[in-house]
């Protein structure tokens, strides 16, 4: 906080009905009583301001064509998928991805759809590309079973730069995250897991949808940070609105007083919404931001979309600081009274719309944001000769039902500029 101090001695004079041609010096200083002056100490503490940029992409499922193209020269390389949204999760403070595949490694073999193992080497990727915190409560958590999702925990636990959520060996499955003195908390669920029950030894490794479980941990972990964000894998699959059971459940995150729902799993953009109860309190939903990587070969799944906004805080003083007594060294720091009294807001809320390209042949994955987006690439893209419906006209119709802000350039520029 910058601090400032102003003293200002106030003296009282005092007007004595006294003869002009009589009056001195002395005659002025007469009847001045030492309490008659007033030492006043004003404080003055200007607020800090704090900010902190934050994306989060949707669906990371990689099917086999992606695994088998992105071997080169004995090694899977999975770098030139993210090379053209990187300047996003580089720049972004925070950055979230739904990580919808397990990394288990050569033992189980490398499998797309409907088991899923992507190879190990995705994880360093990852961190390379700029994300920070990867969500595993999804479908196709136990898709090899407990080893190899511990495994998959193991790998990605490996590596400083990635928070995981949503799955864990043990422990509590809340994670906190502080940055730029704005403190984060996460939590993330499931609605399903295809099938596949949880270990008799660890029923808590995935984290699922059950309102009193989740009340219970949004509980615990809200007044231990600033913005408590929640990850949820729900809705029905390649529905273009949310449907009941998704709503219904926002609506619940929103009495839990959660401040922004990421949803992810039916593989298509759904609109944002923000949550207003009746006391005021908002809560911002983005249903589902669609695919992120995937081969899928419809129209509507190509075309996904990267959350981008800024949460802000600023700290005021939380009471007025007591006269200060300035024969004693170091009062104000311990003044009673001290506090600092937080404002939280959400700004510059929008989405970022990217597109998953492949080649004809399935080759050559990669995701780019739209605005970058060209009609020779779309031309050869691999979902061109199964329809020829896919234009760019149709990348902005979509654009227009999801009811927020579409950043058409990349938002990072005019920070850079400021």
């Amino acid at each position: 906080m910058k601090i400032k101090f102003f003293c200002l001695t106030v003296f009282i004079i005092l007007i004595c009905s006294c003869s002009r041609t009589s009056g001195s010096a002395a005659d002025y200083s007469e009847g001045i009583n030492e309490n008659d002056i007033n030492e006043v100490i004003e404080v003055i503490i200007e607020p800090e301001h704090y900010s902190v940029t934050f994306v989060a992409a949707g669906d990371n499922l990689f099917h086999d064509s992606i695994i088998r193209s992105s071997y080169v020269n004995g090694i899977y390389d999975f770098t030139p998928i993210y090379t053209e949204i990187k300047t996003f999760t580089e720049n972004a403070d925070l950055a979230f991805i739904n990580q919808e595949t397990v990394m288990a490694g050569t033992r189980y073999g490398y499998t797309g759809y409907p088991l899923f193992n992507t190879p190990q080497s995705l994880a360093g990727t990852l961190a390379d590309t700029g994300f920070d915190i990867v969500n595993l409560a999804n479908n196709h958590a136990m898709d090899m079973g407990r080893d190899g999702l511990y495994a998959t925990l193991d790998l990605l636990d490996a590596i400083e730069e990635l928070t995981v959520i949503g799955a864990r060996k043990e422990g509590e499955s809340a994670r906190i995250i502080t940055k730029n003195n704005i403190t984060f908390g996460f939590l993330a669920y499931t609605h399903s897991l295809n099938g596949i029950p949880l270990p008799r030894d660890n029923p808590n490794l995935v984290s699922m949808i059950n309102r009193e479980k989740m009340s219970e941990e949004i509980s615990a972990l809200r007044g231990l940070c600033d913005f408590l964000i929640v990850s949820v894998h729900w809705g029905a699959e390649y529905l273009l609105q949310p449907d009941r059971s998704q709503t219904d459940l926002a609506y619940f995150l929103a009495e839990q007083n959660v401040d922004l729902i990421i949803g992810h799993h039916p593989h298509v953009l759904q609109r944002v919404e923000t949550i207003i109860l009746p006391d005021g309190r908002k809560t911002l939903c983005y249903y589902s931001l669609g695919n992120f990587v995937s081969t899928q070969r419809e129209r509507e799944r190509i075309i996904g979309g990267m959350l981008y906004l800024t949460f802000n805080k600023t700290e005021y003083p939380l009471t007025e600081y007591p006269l200060i007594d300035n024969s004693e060294e170091d009062t104000f720091p311990r003044a009673a009274g001290w506090g600092l009294r937080p404002e939280l807001s959400i700004s510059e809320i929008g989405l970022i719309p990217v597109v998953t390209h492949y080649d004809r042949g399935f080759n050559n994955t990669k995701i780019y944001p739209l605005y970058s987006y060209t009609e020779e690439l779309l031309d050869n893209h691999g979902l061109k000769p199964f329809d020829r419906t896919l234009t760019m006209d149709f990348f902005y119709q979509v654009m227009d039902r999801l009811n927020t802000t579409i950043y058409l350039n990349n938002p990072f520029e005019n920070k850079f500029n400021d």
